[in-house]
Order: C-alpha cells, then sequence, then structure tokens
C-alpha cells in the first residue's frame, strides 16, 4: 500500500461523515414516520437515528476520526499488526458505503451519505485492489469482518458519547 493511500484515508473519511453531518439530522426528522412505515422491524434504529442532534452525532464523528488518526498513526510508526488492524478499519469503512447505496435503492432515493460514497468507491476499490496484491485474500475478509463488528460496537459507543457530551 503506498503512502497517500494510508495518509488519505482520513481524508475520504471527513468527505464522507461530513456529507453525513450536514443532512442526516434534518432528513432524519423529514424521512423518520415513512421509513417507521415501510420499515417496522427497524423501529429501534430509526428512533435513535432521529434522536441524534447533528451536534451528538459530530461528536460521534470526531471520536471515530480519532481512533482513525491513531490506528495511522500506529500504522505510520510500524507497530505491531498495524497493517492489520488499518486493512481492518480500510475495509469495513469501504464496504459500509455499500450499505449507504443499499439504504438509498432500499428507500428509493437519497440518504445521508449516498453521494460520498458513490464518488468514493473507485477510492476503496483502488484500495482493496492495493491490499489485495499485499495479502492474502482470505485475510483481508476476515479483517473486514472484524472491522466491521469492531466498527458497529465502536458506533454504539459513539453515539452514547455524543449524547452524553451534548
Amino acid at each position: 500500500m503506498s503512502i497517500l493511500m494510508i495518509l488519505s484515508f482520513p481524508i475520504a473519511f471527513l468527505i464522507h461523515d461530513m456529507e453525513e453531518i450536514i443532512v442526516q439530522h434534518k432528513w432524519m426528522l423529514a424521512h423518520k414516520e415513512d421509513l417507521l412505515r415501510r420499515l417496522p422491524r427497524l423501529r429501534s434504529m430509526i428512533l435513535h437515528l432521529s434522536s441524534l442532534s447533528t451536534k451528538a452525532f459530530t461528536i460521534a464523528v470526531i471520536e471515530e476520526l480519532v481512533l482513525l488518526l491513531l490506528a495511522t498513526a500506529y500504522y505510520l510508526i510500524g507497530g505491531p499488526y498495524a497493517v492489520e488492524v488499518w486493512v481492518a478499519l480500510f475495509v469495513s469503512f469501504s464496504v459500509h458505503f455499500l450499505v449507504h447505496i443499499g439504504q438509498g435503492i432500499i428507500v428509493k432515493g437519497y440518504v445521508p451519505g449516498v453521494i460520498t460514497s458513490i464518488l468514493l468507491l473507485p477510492y476503496s476499490y483502488y484500495g482493496i485492489s492495493s491490499i489485495c496484491k499485499e495479502m492474502d485474500c482470505g485475510k483481508l475478509v476476515l479483517l473486514g469482518v472484524i472491522g466491521f463488528i469492531s466498527i458497529a460496537m465502536n458506533l454504539r459507543f459513539a453515539h452514547w458519547l455524543g449524547r452524553k457530551i451534548e
């Protein structure tokens, strides 16, 4: 992986999450009732996301950014398992773009984060392709799963933190 790929990851994260910060709260409030009607199984998630203020959401994003910056710094100093940590985060970030695109398909329109998800797909493809040249694809998938689970768990903490600080 190139140093440019490593250093650009936090920038890509910021670009994507800025779109979410700008529109998430207003979009959720505007679409809450429709989402509850169409997706009753996701009621608790919809209620949770619609209750997050822009400030709380921004705090959650900052917490995630700090973790990403720490992981990037750890990679740059060559810490043990730093490559694996970075790859796990990168793959889970990339897969999460597909989640946004899937959400857009389900709601048949715009969802927060879908524009930058589409725009950053080539970046993710290039990154994952570069990783595959240096790492066994089975290991890549395993790290992606571990990263996705870890990010999902951290997201709960980040949202809690956002509400607590708010």
